[in-house]
């Protein structure tokens, strides 16, 4: 992992946050307490923005590690005891805690920020979309040279004979079984929010049933197909990008659509320095250093504005990167937030017959 900033876009975000916020003197100096999940995409962090934003603002960031629960954020904010400003929540989470009224709601004119920008920035009030990540098909190129091209292969047993693996859960496969049954992408949601859609998407799971590998670690698809134990697998397009960068394996990636999620900047209710958390969020979010992030980890960044800014060997790695997203399938918070609980007892029910 790379552990410089180039001094050129130091100097570009610094100019940023002089022009857009004002600069803090150090006599204003505080301290901020980010936190985050921890591992590779906080060093990404780390690097991109809380290094530059304390050198560039006097103020210190200070990190915390958590595993994305929101009891931590909800008994902060109902003793009125909020130690944590600024918390990076996935998409469902953040929805929880925005209905449960536990994280503040955002307003863009304090980021000066333009919300049209942002790759779901309309999504969810109480949060800024900072990456996205990806669901994705991939291969190994030394066992299947030609290997699949589109998310429909997956069920093409015939075209691609023996095992695949999915995750056991019901998202992402649900929407992909309704696409190669020939749902229009437009429409999947539509279709998947009736009883017949979800009945046609667990036919043609049963198509496939047989011959598929179950995994629920993200760690687990790279060494399936480094062990040759399936042809091809569903998974998380870091986990792969790492596996072909770190340990040198000659692996595909198919961005056919691509199942998108999100990762929020959100801050807790009542905290004590929401000016400062706002100021770090902008800039954070600016597009410079949105593009510096890609140099250490292979997300998307949601402000559509970064994209020119990314290194060309980095872009086509990217779940954002124009070539990728021609049929991007994005997820439905709301669509799974609504129903996630149901569809899971089905698929549960299903795997079990």
């Amino acid at each position: 992992m790379r552990i410089g900033i180039l001094s050129t876009s130091s100097l570009v975000l610094a100019g940023l946050t002089a022009l857009a916020l004002g600069a803090a003197s150090p006599a204003a100096a505080e301290d901020l307490t980010v936190v985050s999940w921890g591992g590779s995409y906080q060093a990404s962090q780390r690097e991109a923005f809380f290094k530059p934003f304390a050198k560039d603002t006097g103020n210190k960031i200070l990190e915390e590690e958590y595993n994305g629960e929101i009891a931590k954020v909800r008994a902060m904010v109902e003793t009125g005891n909020v130690s944590w400003d600024v918390v990076d929540l996935d998409t469902r989470s953040a929805l929880a805690a925005c209905a449960e009224g536990i994280i503040e709601t955002i307003d863009w004119g304090k980021l000066g920020l333009d919300k049209s920008k942002f790759i779901g920035g309309d999504v969810n009030e109480c949060g800024v979309p900072n990456i996205l990540y990806s669901w994705v098909l991939a291969y190994d190129k030394d066992k299947t040279p030609n290997g699949p091209t589109s998310s429909a292969d997956i069920f093409d047993l015939q075209k691609f004979p023996g095992k695949r693996g999915l995750q056991k859960a019901a998202i992402v496969n649900l929407e992909w079984a309704l696409l190669a049954d020939g749902v229009a992408l437009a429409d999947v949601y539509k279709v998947l929010a009736t009883k017949e859609g979800v009945d046609r998407a667990f036919k043609k799971l049963d198509t496939i049933k047989g011959q598929v590998v179950w995994w629920e670690a993200g760690a687990q698809p790279p060494q399936l197909l480094a062990d040759g134990e399936v042809v091809m697998t569903t998974g998380w397009n870091g986990r792969f990008f790492n596996a072909v960068r770190d340990d040198h394996k000659n692996f595909g990636i198919v961005w056919d659509h691509q199942g998108m999620d999100w990762d929020w900047w959100t801050m807790p209710k009542g905290g004590p320095k929401v000016d400062l958390a706002y100021e770090f969020i902008s800039y954070a979010s600016q597009p410079m250093a949105m593009a510096n992030q890609t140099k250490w980890i292979s997300y998307g960044p949601a402000n559509k504005d970064a994209v020119p800014n990314i290194e060309a060997a980095t872009l086509p790695d990217l779940p954002t990167a124009p070539d990728n997203m021609g049929t991007a399938l994005l997820l439905d918070p709301q669509f799974w937030a609504d129903h996630n609980e149901e569809l899971n007892e089905r698929f549960n029910a299903w795997l079990a017959q």
